[in-house]
């Protein structure tokens, strides 16, 4: 899939409004010695990057991005006015798959924005297999019927891009500061 058009740049992402706060954590952003905490319900990801064979890979450099719980887009593209947009929430972040392939996010459970049916963007890079842009979405959502990429994926494609989310018991959510739903989903990447 294509990066879409809001994909944050690297040189935005260095001189836009979260400068060097671009980490894996995209429901908490520091701003002028204040801490904001994005609106929506927060999401453990992990991504478990495999090759065809089964094998983890290491060192893969993971990154998402998404809209905000209004279906805004953190990017000068979306042409949203600073009202509009959640400034707790980062909207990209990015990660590196450890020894065992898995690399952990924390954001928001993905929302729909005008036209799209709730989803995740990502790209992945290692030496072994270049460059994969490609989208995650929620499984079971009532909107994916309708939107114009779940649409063109084969039976096999959507199987592997949708994501299931689990509830996180009430008493483990408050301990991970709020933490609404996980998902636990296995990319799987040429070997």
């Amino acid at each position: 899939m294509t990066e879409g058009p809001f994909y944050p740049q690297p040189a935005w992402r260095a001189r836009g409004p979260f400068a060097g706060d671009w980490d894996a954590d995209l429901t908490r952003v520091a701003r002028g010695g204040r801490e904001r905490v994005a609106d929506g319900e927060h999401l453990g990801l992990e991504l478990l990057v495999r090759d065809t064979r089964g094998r983890a890979l290491d060192g893969a450099a993971v990154e998402i991005w998404q809209c905000d719980t209004w279906g805004r887009y953190r990017h000068p593209r979306d042409g949203a006015l600073p009202a509009e947009v959640d400034e707790g929430f980062q909207g990209y972040g990015e990660a590196r798959a450890g020894a065992q392939g898995a690399a952990s996010f924390r954001t928001i459970r993905p929302a729909p924005y005008a036209g799209r049916t709730p989803h995740i963007h990502l790209k992945l890079r290692h030496a072994s297999f270049g460059e994969i842009t490609s989208q995650l979405f929620v499984d079971g959502e009532p909107g994916n019927a309708g939107d114009f990429l779940w649409r063109r994926l084969s039976a096999a494609e959507r199987a592997a891009l949708a994501m299931k989310l689990q509830p996180v018991p009430a008493q483990q959510g408050a301990r991970h500061g709020g933490l609404r739903w996980q998902s636990r989903h296995v990319l799987v990447v040429p070997a």
